[in-house]
């Protein structure tokens, strides 16, 4: 074996019902005396009970999906204007994106709570939307200094979104085993990743308010967004990219549509990232296991029901194309990748 695998420093806590006081710590650790809070309007009174007896200074709501320029920008203004120390978000993906953006050119540190599965707190990536195009990079100031997992705080998320953001990290665990540096160790994680997450969202579907299924799904997603942040971006998150900055689709669903399709494409020149994620699934095939998890947690099937449309896939393929990454392991066309995306836009059996 020769491979070089970066670990991302960075303190995790899985706090189920200890969220306050767990911040609370992690706050005073870095000496923080003036908070800036992100927490959409949907979060805030979560936010604020998760954020209670901090300094706060400021409080900002303006959170919108794939973090605008603009939005970014204003953000990053309040922030300095507030002589904030720490960011401390409380949110889903593009609640950490937004604090993310503003540690981008502050340097302010950020302590992230997630309320979803998205994986963002994890990575040092980093995502801005202009003029329809979205732009990613790396960054080791965006990594958030410490994470605190309250699987208490996923009980409110309804079970559709549930679903298509526990998906969502399941791509992060697909996507790594095949991404430019892929390699044994985030094969690993990535494995496990994908076991605790087949196991974790049928419990939450079964029932929402149950403990163990929401930690089984939160600690998936961790590993899954370990071995992302690793591994980088993959075939299948490129498509999101470009899906999601160009056509202002949801994070989310785009991802639980794309992803069957992605791994039908792929599977046949992996064998061994197939077998892997088969035995993940515990079924003769990758496809085979996805497919069944799929059915029992009802997931999203067609991106045409979350706004994206048949005339806008040539397009799309022009966009994603320059920016597959050599590493994929099937070769990708004009035809198979219009192919592909016609297949997600109606929802196509990716068998």
């Amino acid at each position: 074996m020769r491979f070089v695998h970066d670990t991302l420093p960075q303190r995790v806590r899985l706090a189920t019902g200890e969220a306050a006081a767990a911040v609370a710590e992690e706050v005073a650790a870095l000496g923080a005396r003036r908070v800036m809070v992100v927490a959409s309007e949907r979060e805030a009174s979560l936010a604020a009970s998760v954020t209670e007896g901090l300094p706060v200074v400021l409080t900002y709501d303006e959170v919108v999906m794939h973090v605008p320029v603009e939005v970014a920008g204003r953000a990053r203004a309040a922030a300095t204007e507030a002589a904030a120390d720490v960011i401390v978000t409380v949110g889903g993906g593009s609640t950490t994106g937004l604090g993310k953006a503003v540690a981008l050119t502050t340097g302010i540190p950020v302590v992230a709570v997630p309320t979803t599965y998205a994986g963002s707190e994890a990575t040092d990536v980093w995502g801005l939307t202009e003029d329809g195009a979205k732009t990613t990079g790396a960054d080791p100031r965006v990594l958030p200094r410490a994470v605190v997992y309250d699987a208490t705080l996923m009980t409110g998320l309804p079970v559709d979104l549930s679903v298509a953001s526990g998906l969502n990290a399941l791509a992060h665990c697909v996507d790594s085993l095949w991404a430019p540096r892929a390699d044994p160790i985030n094969a690993a994680l990535a494995t496990e990743g994908a076991r605790a997450l087949c196991a974790g969202l049928p419990a939450v579907v079964t029932d929402p308010h149950a403990i163990d299924g929401r930690e089984r799904t939160v600690y998936g997603a961790y590993l899954a967004a370990v071995a992302f942040a690793s591994a980088g971006s993959g075939l299948h998150h490129k498509i999101c990219h470009v899906l999601g900055g160009r056509y202002d689709l949801p994070h989310a669903q785009t991802h639980a549509t794309v992803l069957p399709q992605v791994l039908a494409l792929n599977a046949p020149n992996a064998p061994e990232a197939d077998a892997r994620l088969a035995g993940a699934f515990g079924a003769p095939s990758a496809l085979a296991g996805l497919e069944e998890l799929r059915r029992t947690v009802g997931a999203p099937r067609a991106l045409r029901d979350h706004g994206f449309r048949e005339d806008q896939i040539p397009g799309a393929v022009a966009a994603i194309l320059p920016v597959v990454p050599p590493s994929n392991p099937t070769p990708v066309t004009t035809e198979n990748l219009t192919a592909l995306l016609r297949a997600v836009w109606e929802g196509a059996d990716p068998a």
